[in-house]
């Protein structure tokens, strides 16, 4: 089931489990999976960020944009060309019609 809250760091409870009030900030680095803490006496500390490499994680909205990206992005791009579509033959239509009170009424059809 798809929760999208937000995960928690355990690389951050780590590091202030080891270092408490002497931090001065923490970043994610993505690449390697750690926290790392940047500490009062400016020395750098890091922990891993993941219990255990194979578990499972909740879903949160970044990861399904960072997983899913692509799939999106064509359903965007076919949603909007088929809007295209439509509101082409509606103006299409409007202009085939020998009636100018349905041409009229076709294309100030939004206004209501």
């Amino acid at each position: 089931m798809l929760t999208l809250q937000r995960r928690q760091l355990v690389g951050h409870d780590i590091l202030l489990a080891r270092h408490g009030n002497h931090i001065c900030s923490m970043r994610l680095d993505r690449s390697t999976g750690r926290v790392i803490a940047l500490l009062d006496d400016g020395s750098v500390d890091s922990a891993p960020n993941l219990i255990s490499p194979d578990l499972q994680l909740p879903e949160t909205i970044q990861s399904v944009l960072r997983n899913d990206w692509k799939f999106l992005a064509t359903v965007s791009g076919c949603v909007a060309g088929l809007a295209g579509v439509m509101i082409a033959a509606a103006f299409s239509l409007a202009g085939l019609s020998a009636d100018p009170a349905l041409a009229e009424l076709m294309t100030t059809y939004q206004a209501y």
